[in-house]
């Protein structure tokens, strides 16, 4: 007699409100953290309301969409791509106000900051047994999910900043050498048994600053490397193409593999 219970995993699976990692989910997350940079400098510079009071505003942002995120029952591609965007922001003027308003500069920052993103994700692994994507599927892991990305966001702005602005490869050299990372990353996921779970979140942590020295490239004057695009105007358009990407795009996938996995099951016990 067959057995017709779904296997666990599917449940699990089913239940996650985390997208598919596929090549159109790095590509709407590269174009969050360019927009994060971009729109978290319009804030803080072109607005002229400082780090502290712009990193205050983003965080209040990232709390409140997050918060409607895990209390969520189900996948809302847009509402997870804003809180994506949110941390992107907030990241952008936290790592700012660590490296120049706490004079600690970006050794300093990116130091503090990878030693927050280690602490949370040992705290993760040690409340979950895990840090993979797959297992978030509860409220609890997803905000540490959630915290998890905010650091690692914030991280990458800091590795940004720091190639582009003290290693005399410009904004130009700096996107290159992320993009032979992430190049080598991707060599590592086709060709290699390395954790998945260890290269999703380089990979993660990388696209980050691929995005900052994007967006610097962007919105800096002409006389240092920039392309001397508006801020607000550079962030519209970058908001508007992530938006008819996550419109294309985005979809609950996990849902699909689950009732794909359970057809199986039925045509296997016919």
């Amino acid at each position: 007699m067959a057995d017709h219970r779904p296997m666990r995993a599917d449940i699990e699976v089913a239940r996650s409100k985390v997208p598919e990692v596929t090549l159109a989910f790095w590509l709407i997350k590269i174009l969050a953290t360019t927009l994060g940079e971009t729109g978290g400098d319009a804030v803080s510079m072109s607005m002229n309301l400082g780090y502290a009071i712009s990193s205050v505003i983003f965080i209040g942002i990232f709390v409140v969409a997050a918060a409607a995120q895990i209390a969520a029952k189900s996948f809302h591609p847009f509402l997870y791509w804003l809180v994506v965007v949110a941390t992107t922001t907030a990241g952008t003027t936290i790592a700012d106000f660590a490296d120049r308003s706490l004079g600690i500069g970006y050794p300093g920052g990116a130091l503090i900051l990878f030693v927050l993103l280690m602490s949370s994700l040992a705290i993760w692994y040690w409340s979950a047994g895990s840090i993979s994507v797959n297992t978030v599927t509860g409220p609890q892991v997803e905000m540490f999910y959630w915290v998890a990305i905010l650091f690692s966001q914030t991280l990458g702005t800091a590795l940004g900043d720091w190639m582009a602005d003290t290693n005399g490869l410009g904004y130009e050299g700096g996107a290159l050498v992320f993009a032979a990372c992430l190049a080598a990353i991707t060599i590592a996921y086709f060709n290699t048994k390395v954790s998945r779970t260890l290269l999703f979140w380089s990979a993660f942590i990388l696209t980050r600053p691929l995005g900052a020295t994007l967006g610097d490239l962007l919105d800096k004057p002409l006389a240092n490397g920039g392309f001397a695009f508006s801020r607000v105007y550079a962030s519209a358009i970058l908001a508007v193409v992530i938006i008819v990407c996550v419109a294309m795009f985005s979809r609950q996938p996990h849902e699909s593999m689950a009732n794909t996995n359970r057809k199986l099951d039925t045509r296997g016990s016919k």
